[in-house]
C-alpha cells in the first residue's frame, strides 16, 4: 500500500514537472488524436497562433493551417494510419502555418508518435522562424546587393584562397586581362603576372603566412599584369585579408592605369620640352634686353648728337632722314620692350596668392584717370570675385583690356564700357580640383569693333588690324592670351565691325600649387 502511494506521489511529480515545463517552453507544443483533433496546447503554442488556449483544444488542427494543407489534413493523417508512410513525422520540415488573424508565417515543424495504452497521439513541435527568415532574406537582399555591386563594378575583383588558387573574378577583372571567368576560376593567379612576379610569387605568400609582412595587404601599390595575349600593362592592386568562418582568403582590388601612366609620361616629357622651351625664351629675353638693346643704343645716342650738333648743316633731306631714323630706332625700342614684356609672362613669374580682382580693377582705373578723363569714357562695373593668381599678371591684364577698350573709340562718340563677372562651373558637382571651378569676367565696350573673321589673328604676336592708325606694338593681346592661359583659362571676343567688342576672359578660381 505504501509502495503504491510512493509510485503515485512521484508519478504526480512527475507530470507536475512536465506541465511546468511544456508551460514556460519557448517553443509551441500542441497534441492530437489519431482525427487531427487538438487535446492540449501550450502557451507558446496559443501566442504563436493568436489563440487563447481553449480556443484551440477540441477543434481540429487543419485550422492552423493555410490552404492546400487545412483542406488535405485529414487525408495525410488517414493515408498515414492505413500505410504508416509520414511525411513529416519523426523527419520535421519547415511549413507555413495560419494564424487568428490570417495571417500565414513560417516555422519549423516536428512531430512524434506516442502509442498510449488506449490509443495514439501525435505531439508537434512549433518552432516560428519568421525572424530567422526575415533574418536570411535580409542576408540574401545583402549578398544580392554585393554580389551586383561586385559584378557592375568597374575595377578588377578577384579572390584567392591561401594556395593563391582564384576563387572569384568579376567581369571586369575578366575582361582586363582578356580571359573568361571560367578560364580563371581554379587556376593559380601567378597565370595573370609577368616575370619575375610569376615565379617569385608562392613565396611572397609563404613569406607572409611566416612573417605576418604586409608588402600590399592593406598597403596597395603599383604593380604589372599580364594580358591573356601576352601583353603586360600596369594596375594598382589593394589586397584584403578576410576571415571566414573556416579559412582566410585574399580579396584583391584591381584598377588599371595604363591611360594614368601615358598621360604621365606625356606629361612629364610635355614638362621636359617646356622647361626647354623657356630656357630658349630666357635665352631671347637676354639677347633681346642686352644685345639687341645696345647696336640699338648706339643708334639712338649717334642719332641724337646729329640731330644737337650737326641738325643744322644738313639739307632738308637730311633732317627728314635723321628724324625718320630716330623715330625707327624709338618703335624699334618700343618693340623690344614689349617682346620683354610678353617673355615676362612665364619667365618672370610669381607664386599665387589669393586676389582681389575688384581692387585691381580701381588701381587699374586710377592709372588710367588722365585717358578717361581727357577722353570722358564712362566705365560701369559689378563687385569682381577674389581668385588664386598673379597680382602683377591680373593687373597687367586689365590694363591691356580697359585701355584698348578706350584707344579703339568711335570718333565723336564717348567710350562706354561696362565691366561683369559671374562664376562658371564646366562640369556639374565637381570642384574638388583646381580648373573645376571658374571665374568669367566680360569687357563690353562701343568701339570700332572688328569682323569677327579676324578674331584668330587680334591674339597673335604683333597683330595690328588698324595698321599705323593707332599707337602700339600690336602684343597687348598675346600678353593677355598667355595670362590667361596661365591662370587655367583663355580670352577670346565677340564683335562687329563699328557697333562694339564684347572681350571674355576665364579664369581659374584655384591653381595646382
Amino acid at each position: 500500500m505504501e509502495e503504491k502511494k510512493h509510485l503515485n506521489k512521484e508519478n504526480k511529480e512527475s507530470r507536475t514537472r512536465l506541465k511546468a515545463i511544456i508551460d514556460t517552453a519557448v517553443d509551441g507544443i500542441i497534441t492530437i488524436d489519431a482525427r487531427g483533433i487538438m487535446e492540449s496546447a501550450n502557451p507558446a503554442a496559443a501566442r504563436i497562433f493568436g489563440y487563447e488556449p481553449e480556443e484551440m483544444i477540441g477543434q481540429n488542427v487543419s485550422m492552423l493551417m493555410p490552404e492546400p494543407d487545412h483542406s488535405l489534413h485529414d487525408g495525410y493523417i488517414a493515408r498515414y494510419r492505413k500505410t504508416g508512410v509520414g511525411q513529416i513525422i519523426g523527419k520535421g520540415r519547415e511549413v507555413l502555418g495560419k494564424k487568428k488573424t490570417g495571417k500565414l508565417f513560417p516555422f519549423f515543424l516536428s512531430i512524434a508518435e506516442v502509442k498510449l495504452e488506449d490509443k495514439t497521439i501525435f505531439t508537434g513541435i512549433v518552432h516560428d522562424i519568421t525572424d530567422l527568415k526575415k533574418t536570411e532574406e535580409r542576408l540574401r537582399e545583402s549578398e544580392s546587393r554585393i554580389n551586383s555591386i561586385i559584378q557592375t563594378a568597374v575595377d578588377g575583383i578577384i579572390t584567392i584562397d591561401t594556395r593563391g588558387v582564384i576563387e572569384m573574378v568579376n567581369p571586369a577583372a575578366a575582361r582586363l586581362f582578356q580571359y573568361e571567368e571560367r578560364e580563371l576560376i581554379g587556376q593559380k593567379i601567378n597565370m595573370l603576372m609577368p616575370e619575375p612576379d610569376r615565379s617569385l610569387h608562392d613565396n611572397y605568400m609563404q613569406h607572409y603566412h611566416e612573417t605576418g609582412e604586409k608588402r600590399i595587404i592593406g598597403i596597395g601599390r603599383e604593380v604589372s599584369g599580364l594580358k591573356k595575349n601576352g601583353m603586360v600593362f600596369p594596375l594598382y592592386l589593394s589586397i584584403s585579408e578576410v576571415y571566414l568562418t573556416d579559412r582566410k582568403v585574399y580579396t584583391g582590388f584591381i584598377h588599371d592605369i595604363t591611360q594614368q601612366k601615358l598621360s604621365e609620361e606625356r606629361l612629364r616629357r610635355y614638362a621636359a620640352e617646356l622647361e626647354r622651351s623657356n630656357r630658349e625664351l630666357q635665352d631671347f629675353a637676354y639677347v633681346s634686353s642686352h644685345d639687341l638693346q645696345e647696336p640699338l643704343r648706339k643708334i639712338q645716342a649717334f642719332g641724337d648728337r646729329l640731330k644737337t650738333k650737326e641738325y643744322e648743316k644738313l639739307s632738308d633731306q637730311g633732317k627728314d632722314y635723321v628724324d625718320r631714323m630716330l623715330n625707327a630706332a624709338s618703335r624699334m625700342q618700343n618693340l623690344i620692350n614689349d617682346l620683354l614684356d610678353f617673355s615676362r609672362v612665364t619667365s618672370k613669374t610669381k607664386p599665387y596668392v589669393m586676389v582681389d580682382l575688384e581692387k585691381v580693377l580701381e588701381e587699374v582705373l586710377s592709372d588710367l584717370e588722365i585717358m578717361i578723363e581727357k577722353t570722358g569714357a564712362k566705365i560701369t562695373h559689378m563687385h569682381l570675385p577674389s581668385i588664386e593668381g598673379d597680382p602683377t599678371q591680373m593687373r597687367q591684364l586689365f590694363q591691356n583690356l580697359v585701355s584698348n577698350a578706350i584707344k579703339f573709340r568711335k570718333e565723336g562718340v564717348t567710350p562706354e564700357i561696362n565691366i561683369t563677372a559671374r562664376e562658371l562651373q564646366p562640369k556639374a558637382h565637381l570642384t574638388s580640383t583646381p580648373g573645376d571651378e571658374l571665374v568669367e569676367i566680360r569687357i563690353q565696350d562701343n568701339g570700332i569693333g572688328f569682323d569677327e573673321k579676324y578674331l584668330d589673328r587680334i591674339f597673335n604676336i604683333f597683330q595690328r588690324l588698324e595698321g599705323q592708325k593707332y599707337e602700339g606694338s600690336g602684343i597687348g593681346l598675346a600678353i593677355c592670351r598667355k595670362i590667361a592661359v596661365r591662370h587655367g583659362g583663355d580670352i577670346t571676343a565677340r564683335s562687329q565691325a563699328g557697333v562694339g567688342t564684347t572681350f571674355i576672359i576665364t579664369l581659374a578660381k584655384k591653381h595646382v600649387q
